[in-house]
């Protein structure tokens, strides 16, 4: 039997585990796309704190060297401070494999859990575990993948060592696609430190997938892009705390996000809420911070609206607006802080 090597899995929030999913097959011969789960994207610009809550100096060094090939050429910076409430927090147990909460995920996870285990330091895997960090996710679960997976050599290799994982979650970390409307992409990219071995077997064209251990030309290029994290700033339009006015806004170009900024002065329950006819997802940030996620909604609201209700305290905090439809969604809409 092939020897199987060791590979990264997802872990998930509860909320995604039953949320009902989509899934697309591909066209026979469509390309695969490297993505991006657009909707656990941090802000762009964010500097994310990191804190090792174990680990020898030797698999620190390693781990902050591969992170850093990231932002290089993403709009983004992490800090090693080990941050108590750190929004990545970094554990070394080899019984445990590797895998990463993806994005803004990890901000759900209580700050004595990680939210990334590197069990395992092989070639770039500490790159791979960032790259979800930031909210990419694996390359052959696009849903235009042109893999065709041999079923039942991948659970029978993938139910036995050194992974022992249930059928559930072979499908969910391999033999599944994630829905065509939570991703951003670009085209197959082989070279990807997204991309994992696969043997031969597991395909049934006979031609398996290659290790990547190192950023390829197109990762750099695609987490620099606007469908990722760009060199411009995203600039906040100031919103007022208003029981009746809104904000008029726009999604002029398919992939843009908006951001907005509201401060609040005196403690209470507040109202976040779109208007209009287009459909759009929202997030809210705080208090004074762009990447502590607090709530986040798709139709909460009127329609495809979106719409939050939270108890806030006096502070500064942050709205991000994006199209449902991340590749082709336009149009217009309105906002409203209301207390």
């Amino acid at each position: 039997m092939t020897e199987i090597k060791k590979i990264c899995f997802d872990r998930i929030l509860p909320r995604d585990l039953n949320r009902p999913q989509r899934v697309m097959m591909p066209a026979e011969g469509g390309p695969a796309r490297a993505i991006v789960l657009f909707r656990k994207l941090w802000i762009n610009g964010s500097s994310l704190r990191v804190r090792f809550m174990e680990g020898t100096e030797r698999q620190k060094a390693i781990t902050r060297e591969q992170a850093f090939w990231w932002t290089e050429h993403a709009n983004l910076s992490f800090d090693f401070n080990d941050a108590p409430d750190a929004e990545i927090r970094i554990t070394f147990n080899d019984s445990d494999g590797a895998w990463s909460y993806i994005g803004t995920d990890a901000t759900d996870i209580p700050r004595d859990q990680p939210t990334m285990n590197l069990g395992f330091l092989d070639g770039g895997t500490a790159a791979h575990e960032f790259g979800h960090a930031i909210g990419l996710a694996h390359e052959h679960q696009s849903p235009l993948g042109g893999i065709q997976w041999n079923e039942a050599a991948v659970i029978r290799d993938l139910s036995g060592p050194p992974n022992n994982w249930t059928e559930a979650q072979i499908r969910h970390n391999v033999l599944n696609k994630y829905s065509v409307d939570q991703i951003k992409g670009t085209e197959f990219d082989p070279e990807s430190v997204m991309l994992y071995f696969f043997p031969d077997s597991w395909v049934l064209n006979g031609e398996g997938t290659k290790a990547n251990h190192a950023l390829s030309d197109l990762d750099k290029a695609f987490i620099a892009s606007a469908d990722a994290y760009p060199p411009a700033l995203a600039d906040a339009v100031e919103l007022p705390v208003v029981d009746t006015s809104a904000v008029q806004a726009d999604i002029g170009q398919p992939g843009e996000e908006d951001l907005f900024k509201f401060t609040v002065t005196s403690a209470g329950r507040h109202t976040i809420e779109t208007g209009g006819e287009t459909d759009v997802v929202m997030k809210l940030f705080g208090p004074d911070s762009q990447t502590q996620l607090i709530a986040e909604d798709d139709d909460g609201g009127v329609g495809r609206n979106s719409k939050i209700v939270a108890d806030l305290m006096p502070a500064d905090y942050y709205v991000q607006i994006r199209h449902y439809y991340s590749t082709s969604g336009t149009g217009q809409y309105s906002i409203r802080v209301s207390k």
